[in-house]
């Protein structure tokens, strides 16, 4: 492949980075204001994120199997497809004013961003030299980064209208107007997905008038073969004690990161009495600290073990996080705000330690890790359910749980000092 050619098709799979960032980090932006435009509880409302979640865990295997018999690119191109028709149901879903249609939508987006996250990182290795594979992904994945501090500024600035009306307010309103007004707020999304999916899909009509090589697996465990079914591996991985605490612990890190998020400008909202737009840009700001969080603890990590990095993060969340459910007003908030900075380095650092000495099993084991996405599907609903019987602020003692399992994790690897890092999620 030529080179020009080469980096036009390197650019365009980084843009598949910046497009599942982007749709990820758009849920703590939906999650306060589909909670005002269908009038749901903080437990429904954590249902955006079980949405998005569950694809994740659903859908990598199936996507994989999908690849081996019709290639990446097609894999690409099925993904693509559906987080267009994902972000075009947005629009008949806000005219009906429909919660399930919402979540369903939700789920089609991430089931086409499982397909991409699956075909990303081993394609964007195969496109150039062996030796600069790691470079391309670091840089691929500052795309995602990007996209993570934009999705919540353009949302908060696009989609939240900053207006909430107190109980008071609506007694006063007719059925006709506070049925306009729930309208109108569901309207807000329609546009912004709209282009979300016009821009997916044009990425999509461009990928498929490129060639992009294919590529070739070799001794893929994933499959079985004439010894050793799938399911005896898979039997035999859950035996292995290091691998299922990890997965357990990429579960809980998973969890926090989209609950602390996710709640974050209800949080903002009710314990600071901040705007929702105002809580967006402090949100951003947040995300902007974790991506500078990891560019951080990546060089902290050439002087300081990884591994007690990581149990030093979780102490300083946990510390970090009672003072979020202790302290009143603005103080609170920038408490959660440091939350995110030190979450930075906890998933791909989890990872590394959980597929540690598997060996030829690596990819299965790495299989499994990833399947401990499924706790953004369960953390937020839990945090929902208890800000719904207390407040949002006591819903932040869910995460501080999460933290003290990784840093058990950590303390049982705290001998190990030499990990190999893998790129973040």
């Amino acid at each position: 492949m030529p080179k020009n050619k080469n980096l036009y098709a390197i650019g365009l799979i980084t843009s598949l980075f910046f497009l599942w960032g982007f749709a990820l980090n758009l849920n703590p932006i939906l999650i306060p204001h589909l909670k005002k435009a269908c009038q749901l509880t903080d437990l429904q409302s954590s249902y955006v994120d079980s949405a998005s979640y569950i694809a994740y865990f659903l859908l990598p295997i199936p996507a994989a199997q999908f690849m081996k018999r019709y290639g990446y690119k097609g894999g690409i191109l099925l993904g693509l497809i559906l987080f267009a028709i994902g972000a075009f149901l947005f629009y008949p879903a806000a005219a009906v004013r429909s919660y399930v249609f919402f979540l369903a939508a939700l789920f089609i987006i991430f089931s086409g961003a499982a397909f991409l996250e699956t075909a990303a990182n081993p394609y964007i290795t195969v496109l150039g030299d062996p030796e600069g594979a790691t470079q391309r992904i670091n840089f691929s994945q500052s795309f995602n980064g990007l996209a993570a501090s934009l999705a919540p500024f353009l949302g908060g600035r696009f989609i939240l209208s900053g207006i909430n009306h107190t109980a008071a307010q609506e007694a006063g309103m007719t059925p006709a107007q506070i049925n306009t007004y729930l309208s109108k707020e569901a309207s807000a999304v329609q546009i912004p997905y709209l282009i979300i999916g016009a821009v997916v899909l044009t990425v999509a009509i461009l990928i498929f008038k490129t060639k992009l090589p294919e590529i070739i697996e070799k001794d893929d465990d994933l499959n079985g073969d004439e010894d050793q079914s799938l399911l005896k591996k898979l039997g035999g991985l859950i035996r292995q004690k290091q691998l299922m605490l990890g997965v357990l612990a990429e579960f809980f890190y998973v969890g926090a990161q989209a609950g602390v998020l996710s709640f974050f400008i209800r949080f903002a909202e009710r314990v600071a009495g901040m705007g929702e737009k105002s809580a967006a840009v402090f949100l951003t700001i947040s995300l902007v600290g974790f991506m500078c969080g990891r560019f951080i603890g990546t060089f902290l990590m050439r002087f300081i073990n990884p591994v007690k990095l990581l149990a030093l993060y979780c102490l300083i969340n946990v510390g970090l996080l009672i003072l979020a459910v202790t302290l009143h007003a603005k103080f609170s908030v920038y408490a959660l705000m440091g939350v995110a900075f030190f979450m930075s380095i906890m998933f791909p650092t989890v990872f590394s330690l959980s597929i540690r000495g598997l060996g030829s099993k690596t990819k299965l084991g790495s299989s499994l890790v990833i399947m401990g996405i499924v706790g953004g599907a369960v953390i937020p609903p839990i945090m929902g359910k208890v800000s719904d019987m207390s407040n949002i602020q006591m819903a932040y003692l869910v995460p501080i749980v999460c933290f003290l399992y990784i840093f058990y994790f950590a303390y049982r690897n705290l001998k190990v000092k030499n990990i190999e890092m893998v790129a973040a999620h």
